[in-house]
């Protein structure tokens, strides 16, 4: 047998050692690549959500109610005509809260000579007399009970609360009206919320006004008198039930497609004449008597 010569025999050698280190590098750099494996990122632990303590109607019992919550209440009494269902208790337990509310009128500037809106303003630039009328609707029973009214029902008197959608109590910005090009003319809905007192055969003659208008006639100076402004009637005074034990009268006379026209029944106060452009009371009229701001 021939021997290897010693070149040949370096040759081996050399080469076994460099097959080991290869072999061995590979097993190190997959061991590396198996223990170093890649993090994965920390999930943060998720963050409680903060719950507001819901006001409770006994918290909330002392506070004054205004326009927005009028206007609230009479839709929550709106829903349940729509669905033919009872008041709601929270409809119910608005009896005997208090409320005040001013309704802005004569937002388009001074009454024309023979108007007989309801309510109204004219100013004597010349003289400085700034006169108000404002005057109460009457109603019948019959034109907010469909069917036959509750016993003893004589008569109703109150105000329409314009723009229901809204909870200002100062005169809308003036906008010029808009309808789509090629459509039918726009027909405006009439008034569906309105605020009053029911008055029965009980009660006699005390606090109607039956026709009689709120008026003043007052000298104040030309800067306090701001067409676009207008004037505002504040109402003051509480929530009562109406004979059918609610305190929200809504009636569907057009069908089921027609937004029922909702009272919300009051015994009245205190009201109050307000200027639109300073905010300052004009003129008061108590249960006892009207009187007017200095």
């Amino acid at each position: 047998m021939r021997e290897p010569s010693p070149r040949a025999s370096r040759l081996v050698i050399t080469a076994g050692i460099v097959a080991v280190a290869i072999v061995g590098g590979g097993g190190f750099l997959l061991g590396q690549r198996a223990t170093n494996t890649r993090p994965v990122a920390a999930v943060p632990a998720p963050v409680p959500a903060v719950v507001r303590p819901a006001v409770q109607p006994e918290q909330d019992a002392g506070r004054t109610l205004g326009r927005a919550d009028l206007i609230a209440l009479a839709a929550s009494a709106a829903d349940a005509t729509a669905q033919a269902t009872a008041m709601p208790a929270t409809v119910r337990g608005m009896i005997g809260r208090s409320f005040t509310i001013a309704l802005p009128f004569g937002c388009a500037g001074p009454a024309t000579e023979g108007s007989d809106a309801a309510m109204r303003w004219t100013y004597d630039a010349a003289d400085g007399v700034l006169r108000i009328h404002v005057a109460p609707l009457a109603w019948s029973p019959a034109d907010w009970w469909s069917g036959e009214a509750p016993a003893g029902v004589e008569a109703l008197e109150g105000f329409w609360i314009a723009r229901p959608w809204t909870s200002s109590e100062t005169c809308p910005a003036a906008r010029d009206p808009v309808a789509p090009m090629g459509a039918e003319p726009v027909t405006l809905p009439g008034q569906t919320l309105a605020i009053g007192q029911i008055f029965d055969r009980e009660s006699g003659r005390q606090g109607r006004r039956e026709g009689s208008p709120y008026t003043a006639v007052l000298r104040v100076t030309a800067d306090a008198v701001q067409p676009g402004k207008g004037f505002r009637v504040r109402l003051t005074g509480r929530i009562v039930a109406a004979p059918d034990g609610d305190p929200v009268v809504c009636q569907q006379a057009g069908g089921a497609e027609q937004r029922p026209v909702c009272l919300v029944a009051t015994s009245l106060d205190e009201i109050t004449i307000e200027n639109g452009t300073t905010g300052a009371t004009l003129a008061t009229w108590p249960a006892g008597g009207p009187t007017a701001a200095s």
